[in-house]
């Protein structure tokens, strides 16, 4: 990622980072100094349990205030990653030349293999799949859950999967199976989403409709931080498994999680109908496994180093701010004034104001 500031980002030495150099200061009983030639330690071996801080806070006056201040900037340093980073600099030509190369070719395939009626598999996909039940209901749990086995398992077997064929090679093979599959069930929810029961109609409240707007806007800021580096997710960066820990992650530690219940809280409200309910189900619920299975992988690759961002963070939005455990830095609101949160906005009203677009291609297919 980036190496230094632009004008979109905060410089990243202005976020605390744990490195060698960093001096943690521990409250001795009789305000004894630390020795200077003591071994280097890491992060987590100088704080190895939630006890012993609790310990140290009860047992241990602060011996001064300077200490204080010490103790003060050590429970704000950060053991993952600044998200959102994004240095005009340190980017080369030839890295995005290939990603738009790639793009074009992941679409092109994409056509031919799977959208492309005459020659790709896509409807013959979904018509096995509509088979199965006359139920919309029933047919848009089974994509999201067919999505949800084929993405989900992947991903689970991530680690294994890189040492067998490599992280490039992995994030193809990742990729060209969960987009078709995502595509799939998106252009279901579109073409069928008004089938099924009618359970209310709301449309017609004043104000329902902005306020639908402004929560389905906002659910984009949660729904897209591991997109933070399109170089990774087109393999021209090799892909890694990112602790994040700063911007949107301070708020909620799954925002994708967040994002998800925000969109399909406001389209089922505006829609009314049992589809809509049943998509809701199932994608908040892939969401869910999602949450603890991306939990579970952090932790056996970051072992301590998540075990502190977790204790600090929460998965439900501004818990781990409102009691305490995250300190908020004085310039957070710069951690959001970064280029990857503007091209999100962007993307979010350019998509809001192509809805119409999206529709007439979704009819078209006929899935």
């Amino acid at each position: 990622m980036a190496s230094s500031p632009l004008v979109f980002s905060a410089p990243f030495s202005s976020i605390p980072h744990r490195t060698s150099s960093t001096k943690t200061h521990l409250r001795q009983p009789f305000s004894l100094p630390l020795s200077s030639s003591r071994p280097k330690q890491s992060f987590s071996s100088v704080f190895p349990s939630k006890p012993l801080l609790l310990s140290r806070k009860l047992l241990l006056a602060p011996a001064s205030v300077a200490e204080d201040k010490a103790d003060t900037a050590d429970s704000n340093l950060v053991v993952g990653e600044d998200s959102a980073v994004f240095d005009l600099q340190s980017q080369k030509i030839s890295s995005w030349v290939y990603f738009t190369v790639i793009l074009g070719v992941v679409l092109f395939a994409l056509n031919v293999v799977w959208i492309d009626p005459s020659t790709g598999f896509g409807k013959d996909f979904v018509d096995a799949v509509s088979g199965i039940s006359d139920s919309p209901e029933v047919v848009m749990l089974l994509l999201i859950l067919i999505f949800a086995g084929v993405h989900s398992g992947l991903a689970s077997f991530r680690d294994t999967g890189e040492k067998l064929i490599g992280e490039r090679a992995f994030r193809v093979l990742f990729a060209g199976t969960s987009l078709p599959l995502a595509l799939t069930t998106i252009v279901y929810f579109i073409n069928h989403r008004y089938d099924g029961f009618q359970l209310w109609q709301l449309q017609n409240v004043p104000g329902l409709h902005q306020l639908l707007w402004l929560s389905n806007f906002i659910s984009f800021y949660f729904l897209y931080p591991s997109t933070f580096n399109l170089l990774e997710v087109a393999a021209v960066d090799k892909p890694k498994l990112h602790l994040w820990e700063t911007g949107i992650m301070r708020i909620t530690r799954h925002p994708q999680l967040v994002g998800q219940v925000i969109w399909c809280l406001a389209h089922t409200i505006w829609i009314g109908n049992s589809v809509a309910v049943a998509a809701s189900v199932g994608l908040i619920g892939h969401h869910l496994f999602g949450a603890w299975n991306g939990d579970r992988r952090l932790a056996k690759r970051y072992g301590e180093d998540f075990d502190l961002v977790k204790e600090r963070t929460s998965i439900v939005p501004f818990a781990a701010i409102l009691d305490g455990r995250q300190r908020l830095p004085k310039d957070f609101y710069k951690e959001f004034i970064r280029l990857p949160y503007l091209t999100i906005t962007f993307l979010t009203l350019g998509a809001y104001f192509a809805h119409p677009l999206m529709q007439s291609a979704s009819f078209n297919l006929h899935w």
